[in-house]
This record gives C-alpha cells, structure tokens and sequence, in this order.
C-alpha cells in the first residue's frame, strides 16, 4: 500500500508548482489508497478554507461530479501522465436540467488552476443515452489556469463562460487536449488557447468553437495561438465555428489544421433562419495543414496580415499576464 509519506509536499513545493502562497498550508491529497487521504475530490475541495489551497490528486479513476466555488483552488494529479488521473461523470442536459449543470467539473472561483489530469463526460458513451449537451469541464473564474489537461466528451465539452453578471473571465490553456463534436469548446469567456489540440470525434457534425459574444463592446473572444486541429475519419461536415451569439469572435493564430475543415471554414448557426456570419468577427493568420484553405473561405472572415495578429498575442489580449505561471507570461 502506498504510504502518506510519499505523497507530503511542502507548501514551497506547491508555490513552485502552481504560484501559490508560500503561507498556505500543506495541500490536500486525494487518494483511493491511502486511509489517510480523502477518498474523493469533492471532500478535500470542501475542507478547504475559505481562501483556497492546493490538492494533489493521486493517480485513479475518480467517478463523481466536482463543484468548486472557492477562490484560489490549485488541483494537481500526481500521474507522470494526464491519463493517469481521470475525474469522470456521465450527466447529460436533458436530465439535469441545463447544460451548465451537467458538467463534471464546475469551478467558479478565481484564480482557478488545474493541471496534469483528465475531466470526462461519458455520457455519451452509453448508446441508451438519447443526444445532450454533456460538458465535461464547466469554468466561469477570472485568471484561471488550465494546463496539460485532457478534456473528453463529445456536445458542448468545454464550457468557458463569463461570471455572474457577465463579469470579465480571463481564462488561459496551454497544452491541453480538447475532443467532441458539435459546439464543443463555446461560452464567452477571454480565453486564451496555447499550443493545444482540438480532436474532433465521430458525428455527422464537428463544430470546433461556438463562442458567446453578444455585443460588440463585450470583452471575450476565443484565441488558439499554434494550436493543432484533427479529427476521427468518417466525419461528414467539421467547421471551425459558428456563432452562439451575433458577436462571436475566434482567432486562429499559426494554427495546424490537420482535419477536413469546410473550404468556408465557418459556418452558420442556422443555416437560412440566422445572419450571424456579418456580425461574428472570424480570423485566422498563417493557418496550415489540408484544412486551410484561405483561398476559399466564408467572405465575411478575415486572413491577418502580421501586423493585425500583434492585437491578439498573448500580452496585448490580456494586456496584464502577471497572473500567469511565469513561464507562460510571454
């Protein structure tokens, strides 16, 4: 049996890991091995404090939905690999009442962060299940970090949206891995997508993005900077987005698009009941791969020129990175 020893880690060792304060105290471990750990997530969320902390979460399969809604909650899975920790629940909308509420992990605090695992929506899976949105990870803080995170489902999977109110979320990925099918990663959140992929699964109908901007003066917008799309074969239509709302705005930025996407590239909520294609403010700059057609593409989107991407690097887009784990504030 593993012992408790194994998995100490000091405070210091958390500040390295996840930037957190050296003053808090010891973080949590979460294990299905060890009497001495909390046995699931949601008990070592809960005690705790008020301000946060760190969990460190041992490698298993955690079936449970997780609800986060303290601020400054770091969770790390212990596994050489995200595949090793895996959080996973099978809510589908249509029972639950509402896409948000079907996530299996829902984290609402600020100053978020969440690194080496897997959050899973199987939902999907079993073929008695009738078709539902199913999110897999539902995040609505300001300055949250998600790295090296696999994010499995298949309808609506990542759901990165503002707060209550519509207060601004600024939310940063960096090399996750994101699969589904229709409207898979959508909301409107300020999020910031870094050297991820986009894994488009079997459906009549692969949409990457259906991102939520209602306004032309709301701040949100969806950036994928050197990420790589693909896709499973058999896939009768993949488009990198349509608008959920009329402002809709994603950028590709170098991006290596390694699946089958529409010469249009974009496509319509609607087709024939909505004109959002007008409104939306679609774009790409030096994308690659045999879905990058530029020749070709929906006439209301735009092609960058390199002096139009500087607007969406890292720093100009968040404007304040100080945030950010340091080696990914530049």
């Amino acid at each position: 049996m593993t012992t408790m020893k194994a998995y100490v880690f000091s405070a210091a060792v958390m500040a390295a890991c996840f930037g957190l304060p050296k003053t808090l105290a010891q973080p949590l471990l979460v294990s299905q091995s060890n009497d001495m750990a909390y046995h699931s997530v949601q008990a070592a969320i809960d005690a705790l404090p008020a301000q946060g902390g760190g969990i460190l979460i041992a490698p298993g399969i955690y079936r449970e939905k997780v609800k986060i809604v303290k601020p400054g909650v770091h969770i790390k899975g212990t596994g050489k690999r995200p595949d090793d920790t895996v959080v996973v629940y099978g809510d589908g909308a249509l029972y639950v009442g509402g896409t948000s509420r079907s996530a299996t992990l829902e984290a609402s605090g600020d100053d978020f962060r969440l690194d080496n695992l897997t959050i899973q929506n199987d939902y999907s899976l079993d073929p008695a299940h009738p078709p539902s949105q199913a999110v897999a990870l539902s995040i609505t803080g300001d300055r949250d970090v998600v790295t090296r995170v696999r994010l499995l489902g298949a309808q609506d999977t990542l759901f990165a949206n503002k707060g209550p109110n519509g207060r601004l979320s600024r939310q940063y990925f960096a090399d996750c891995y994101i699969e589904g099918h229709v409207d898979f990663i959508f909301g409107n959140a300020k999020a910031y997508f870094r050297q991820c992929e986009l894994h488009g699964i079997v459906h009549q109908t692969v949409v990457y993005t259906a991102q939520g901007k209602a306004a032309p003066d709301e701040d949100s917008a969806f950036v994928f900077d050197h990420c790589t799309l693909t896709a499973d074969p058999g896939i009768g239509e993949i488009a990198l987005g349509r608008a959920w709302r009329s402002f809709a705005t994603v950028v590709f930025l170098s991006s290596k698009m390694d699946a089958p996407v529409i010469a249009e590239g974009w496509r319509e909520w609607s087709p024939g009941k909505t004109d959002t294609l007008r409104t939306a403010y679609y774009a790409e700059h030096k994308s690659t791969g045999r879905g990058a057609d530029s020749a070709r593409r929906e006439p209301y989107s735009h092609q960058l020129s390199d002096s139009e991407t500087r607007q969406w690097s890292l720093k100009m887009f968040f404007g304040d990175t100080s945030w950010l784990p340091h080696r990914h504030q530049n």
